[in-house]
């Protein structure tokens, strides 16, 4: 295999070229402006602005980059010596970013590394000098060819070497591939995987102690997603077991599956939250589990769940795919004291338009509305750990920052709502092109990244507790 890794030549070099200042400054405001970037030597001590527009309360905007016009979908974080680095899997590109942000204020793209053509390589996770890529075949309504060939599974790269990852091998799961995995570090990936003869992903366990020969230690599924496989009858579903939901094709696993112990917690849809038990990794065991839908969305009933052990809660939430019209989404915070019986202890309140919005509410905006992902990646030590406040991207309402001290009452205290893209990168979201922020990692000198379908990635800081 041929591995083409285009690196910056002047990586070191805190100033960027003349090419790279043009660039930017075409994306982030006035031909006058972008005139004039590339006239005058850039000054360290000046941020990179980002498209103007944005509104915001108690966060400030730090840099932004463009990510030569590949907008970014996950993200990972890492320092490395003196050097910060983030990892972003693309949308509507095939292959992955890597961007130094030592300096926030002058993000740089320092590599791009290609991907496997009608491929999905949305997802990235990262911990030491490992990284794991996720390959999936691309849902047609987002341009993807359902006769075309495609990688799927998950690569694993060495990322000794900052800005130029070098693959050690790749798993396969034989089907669609996989979705949002997790590496804590060590011997196991734990995947969403889209498997042979399942209906939805399941939860696949694969060691990677040999990287070019990984090999699958264990699986899990919820009863009844296996082909011909029925599923049982509610009298024969413990309630402290939780799997249940309204329609059989909206139980998938979604991702990261996220270890706690000998506990994995799985965002699994429409069938909640489910615990395992994963002591012995060829025999996940059942430990139990929380029902979200009904009332709540039931094809993402639960989308993502981040548990907190020592402060014996977890935090989850859905996802709205119905542009506004469907059941309300929720982002909720989970007692998870007894696994075996998590209960909800709140819901977070729904964000609000700035002054002046045209719009009543984010669900009537346009595009996609409600909670996606948070702050996950608590597994690696450059990444903020979760405390008293909770950070969480909310398509067409832009960041969201809760004071999350008294678990029973969080609060909003901090939101950034990104200026609407004026270039269309894909076919999503359908109709208005609006702000859609799908992701957001903040590291541990509290520097937040979030990412858009159609923009590059915006570098903010919190800026109060009040």
């Amino acid at each position: 295999m041929l591995l083409i890794v285009y690196v910056r030549r002047d990586v070191e070099d805190r100033h960027p070229s003349r090419r790279q200042a043009l660039r930017t400054s075409l994306t982030a405001a006035s031909a006058l402006a972008a005139a004039h970037a590339a006239a005058t030597p850039a000054r360290a001590d000046v941020p990179r602005p980002g498209p103007r527009g944005q509104h915001a309360h108690n966060v400030e905007l730090v840099g932004y980059t463009d990510l030569d016009h590949r907008p970014a979908f996950k993200m990972a974080v890492r320092r490395v010596g003196d050097r910060w680095f983030l990892y972003t899997g693309h949308f509507w590109d095939s292959g992955w970013s890597v961007v130094e942000v030592t300096d926030p204020r002058r993000p740089e793209v320092v590599a791009f590394v290609p991907g496997p053509a009608d491929t999905w390589t949305l997802q990235v996770d990262l911990h030491g000098d490992i990284m794991v890529t996720a390959l999936e075949q691309i849902f047609p309504n987002f341009g993807g060819d359902p006769q075309a060939a495609f990688e799927e599974g998950f690569y694993i790269w060495d990322i000794k070497d900052p800005v130029r990852p070098r693959r050690l091998g790749h798993y396969r799961t034989g089907g669609t591939g996989t979705h949002r995995n997790l590496y804590p570090g060590g011997r196991y990936v734990h995947a969403a995987a889209g498997a042979p003869g399942f209906r939805g992903n399941i939860y696949v366990i694969v060691d990677i102690a040999d990287p070019a020969r990984p090999r699958e230690a264990g699986r899990w599924w919820v009863p009844g997603q296996r082909d011909g496989e029925d599923r049982p009858p509610p009298s024969e579903r413990p309630h402290t077991h939780g799997f249940c939901c309204a329609n059989g094709a909206d139980v998938s696993l979604h991702g990261p599956p996220y270890v706690a112990g000998d506990l994995v917690y799985l965002p699994y849809g429409a069938a909640g939250l489910v615990v395992l038990d994963i002591s012995d990794v060829s025999a996940p065991r059942p430990v139990g589990g929380l029902n979200f839908s009904p009332p709540f969305h039931s094809r993402f009933g639960v989308h993502g769940v981040l548990p907190i052990p020592g402060r014996n809660l977890a935090f989850a939430n859905s996802e709205d795919v119905s542009y506004g019209k469907g059941p309300a989404p929720h982002a909720s915070i989970v007692d998870i004291s007894d696994p075996a019986r998590p209960w909800l202890v709140s819901l977070f309140p729904t964000p609000e338009p700035p002054p002046g919005a045209p719009y009543p509410d984010f669900p009537s905006r346009g595009g996609w509305s409600g909670p996606h992902n948070i702050n996950h990646h608590q597994h690696h030590p450059d990444v903020q750990r979760q405390g008293d406040l909770f950070y969480i991207a909310h398509f067409n309402a832009g960041l969201r920052i809760y004071d999350v001290s008294n678990p029973r009452l969080p609060r909003e205290v901090g939101w950034f709502l990104p200026p609407d893209p004026t270039r269309r990168y894909g076919p999503m979201p359908e109709g208005r092109l609006v702000t859609q922020t799908e992701d957001v990692v903040v590291d541990r000198r509290g520097y937040i990244y979030i990412s858009d379908k159609n923009q590059g990635v915006h570098i903010l800081r919190y800026t109060s507790r009040s």
